[in-house]
């Protein structure tokens, strides 16, 4: 869509942020984020309507408050940070249920599997900032099975817990910046 008539936005990562949550032993849930991430819409105008979205987190940048889960989370057995460092998303449509509420279809790729996602998108507005600049908001959730994309490590306790929930809940809060 980068034409003429297309209106850039590029995330601001100072005021976004990207976490998941996931069972622990199927009893609680731990919180992760990643910390380094980069994406841009392409709007025609300034209404976010079949949008194009492409958003990327560094893998080596996740986050869950215990840097011996974080390097397991980094190692093969997971994401395997260094054959792949990137965790990518494309949409394929943006869809407007009203003026608040979207549906985010695209692509996901976690290693070296790429799936359909859906994702639901609450608009929180435009609000021009301190410098003069022009921001949008939107809170971004969905789910996924983690084993879908690859991620399947599976232990499980010597009382037979299983470590590790299969679905991660997403939650996305970002604001992006008009290009002009």
């Amino acid at each position: 869509m980068e034409t003429a008539a297309a209106t850039k936005w590029v995330l601001d990562p100072i005021h976004s942020e990207v976490q998941f949550k996931i069972k622990h032993l199927v009893i609680s849930t731990v919180t992760g984020a990643f910390k380094t991430f980069e994406g841009t819409v392409y709007a025609e105008g300034d209404t976010f309507e079949d949008a194009e979205v492409e958003f990327s987190l560094d893998v080596m940048s996740i986050d869950t408050n215990n840097e011996q889960r974080d390097g397991h989370l980094k190692a093969p057995e997971f994401f395997d940070a260094e054959k792949y460092p990137k965790i990518t998303f494309k949409s394929t449509s943006f869809e407007k249920i009203d003026d608040e509420e979207y549906k985010l279809h695209g692509d996901l790729t976690i290693k070296d599997i790429t799936k359909p996602v859906t994702l639901d998108v609450e608009f929180g507005g435009t609000a021009t900032d301190f410098y003069g600049n022009l921001k949008a908001g939107f809170e971004i959730t969905g789910k996924i099975n983690r084993k879908e994309f690859g991620l399947v490590w599976d232990g499980v306790t010597e009382a037979g817990s299983i470590v590790v929930g299969e679905d991660v809940k997403l939650t996305i809060n970002t604001q992006f910046a008009k290009q002009v």
